[in-house]
């Protein structure tokens, strides 16, 4: 929690898209008043884990710099100079109401570290995420399909372009930029960005109930179908692209996806169609101590396969079924195993924060992003970096900017960031957009809840972890689990979920009926998309972007 020097003024900086110079921005204004910036010189503190850590801005001839506390906790002993241009965190050219957001994440920092980072550096970065439970949130992000009503072919960058541009003038976004095109926008502690496909996603923001969650899915998706509507644009709610070919759909114009897609073939048989051609929801949450970051990064991690079973809904490849109820999830087995999978170290009794650091330090990078470019510099190394020994970049050092973009390029079934993501479901329709987050509040937002996880899955084996992640994508609840089926456990982890919904107070169990019918039955929504397939739909996948239309 930050507290500006305006009187009253609090901001809670917790926005999953955005990084810290784009939130330092909006620290100098109003609330309110979104296009103001003061001139009064803000100092922000937090405390975590004893350390304190600060975000300063001081004033410029004809200009604002925005300088952070790079080494915690020294930093009156840092010396830094200011970076020419501070992407980011510079305000575009006012049209009308409207402004345009100069860079959109990752961005560069507006200083430049005359010392390298260390470490415990890092280690501070997540720990920084440490909040109260009274400040605990709810971020739930979703990706769906843009498709042209008429020929269900998927959305140009054109047509999203005008998307965007009327979503913005009309429903008062402010649009985020990449060099002369628009990839986002942005409207509080919301955003809207653009996976590599033009997959067409809702960063939420941070909110303390499931009704609110749901209602801001319900206000987003009215914005975008009123416009898309007259475009004769419709959006589909599935996990992976159920008709075209990964070279009919259009790359998008960030730089960093260029790198990525000449990098993915390299290192696995799956990566382009994970940029390309998949959708999921997820969900981020808090933790209010390492201790508890643990308990809660271990329950989702061992749960992780339950949740790609209950929101199972990507069975069609090209136009038929590809064998699998979340193919989405098959190809992340295939896409980067040195940044994807089931992470067995976070059970380990040494495993903190200072163990998440140690392994994403260890896991190939994909760019530098400088004076508003992309440097490619996939597959080198971090620790390199940190030593000012990147050969894309010699004798450059990183900033904790470049750490947070790293992190945001490492994709396990659970991530840990300065909160946790929950990774593991395909996308769907807007009821299941709302019952991710209600089943993962259910679990671990509620210490009665979170505790019998830990306690029912604490005998489980890494081997039984691994075997689950494997099998799930294709038998889903029928999945064979010591002597009985995915789907008994099931049962008792949604108990748990409910239990834990109803212990919070705020009559939010309705939210997960969706999820409740699937394990009650043991049929997936993608097994209910097949039987439609080969019964009512004879053998075509048409109707699905009818049957799963926003």
């Amino acid at each position: 929690m930050y507290r500006t020097s305006q009187p009253g003024v609090v901001l809670d900086i917790y926005n999953f898209n955005v990084p810290a110079s784009l939130l330092a921005m909006a620290l100098m204004s109003h609330p309110g008043s979104s296009h103001s910036i003061r001139s009064e010189v803000i100092q922000c503190k937090t405390r975590h884990s004893g350390v304190n850590s600060f975000t300063n801005t001081v004033d410029s001839p004809g200009t604002k710099e925005i300088f952070f506390g790079l080494r915690s906790p020294s930093w009156s002993s840092l010396k830094v100079k200011p970076s020419l241009s501070s992407v980011g965190t510079e305000v575009g050219r006012r049209r009308g109401h409207q402004v345009t957001v100069g860079a959109s994440p990752p961005t560069e920092d507006a200083v430049i570290s005359t010392e390298p980072l260390t470490k415990e550096d890092l280690v501070n970065y997540l720990a920084s995420g440490c909040k109260p439970k009274e400040k605990w949130r709810i971020g739930t992000e979703h990706e769906k399909f843009g498709f042209e009503f008429g020929t269900l072919r998927p959305m140009k960058y054109d047509q999203i372009a005008e998307l965007l541009n009327v979503i913005s003038e009309r429903f008062d976004w402010e649009k985020i930029m990449e060099g002369e095109y628009i990839i986002g926008l942005k409207q509080g502690k919301q955003s809207i960005s653009l996976e590599p496909g033009g997959q067409f996603e809702l960063s939420g923001a941070p909110l303390e109930t499931l009704h609110q969650t749901c209602a801001e899915v319900n206000s987003h998706l009215y914005q975008v179908k009123a416009v898309a509507e007259e475009m004769g644009i419709g959006f589909l709610g599935i996990g992976f692209q159920p008709k075209w070919r990964r070279e009919d759909i259009p790359i998008m114009p960030k730089g960093r996806y260029t790198i990525m897609k000449n990098y993915m073939p390299k290192v696995g048989s799956l990566g382009l169609d994970m940029m390309f051609r998949t959708c999921t929801v997820q969900v981020n949450l808090d933790f209010d101590s390492e201790a508890d970051m643990i308990r809660k990064f271990r329950a989702g991690l061992a749960l992780q396969p339950i949740a790609t079973a209950l929101f199972a809904n990507s069975p069609f490849t090209e136009g038929k079924p590809n064998g699998y109820l979340s193919m989405r999830s098959q190809i992340w087995t295939d896409t980067d195993n040195n940044r994807a999978g089931m992470l067995p170290f976070v059970f380990d009794d040494s495993f903190g924060f200072e163990q998440y650091v140690e392994y994403a330090l260890d896991v190939p990078m994909y760019f530098v992003y400088r004076q508003k470019k992309y440097i490619d510099c996939a597959g080198l190394s971090f620790r390199d970096f940190m030593a000012g020994k990147l050969p894309c970049l010699p004798g450059d050092y990183p900033t904790l900017n470049d750490w947070e973009n790293h992190l945001t390029t490492i994709f396990p079934e659970v991530r840990l960031k300065r909160y946790l993501e929950m990774r593991g479901a395909d996308g769907g329709p807007w009821r299941r957009l709302c019952a991710l987050p209600a089943f993962w509040v259910g679990l671990l937002y509620d210490e009665v809840s979170l505790q019998n996880v830990l306690d029912m899955t604490a005998d489980w084996t890494p081997e039984e972890r691994q075997m689950l992640r494997n099998k799930v994508p294709k038998s889903g609840l029928q999945t064979p689990f010591r002597d009985g089926l995915l789907k008994h456990v099931a049962q008792e982890v949604l108990k748990f979920a409910k239990d834990g919904l109803e212990r919070r107070g705020f009559k939010e169990t309705g939210f997960l009926n969706e999820v409740t019918e699937v394990v009650n039955t043991g049929t997936t929504p993608a097994e209910k998309l097949l039987d439609l397939y080969h019964g009512k739909w004879k053998q075509s996948v048409d109707p699905v972007f009818e049957e799963l239309l926003y």
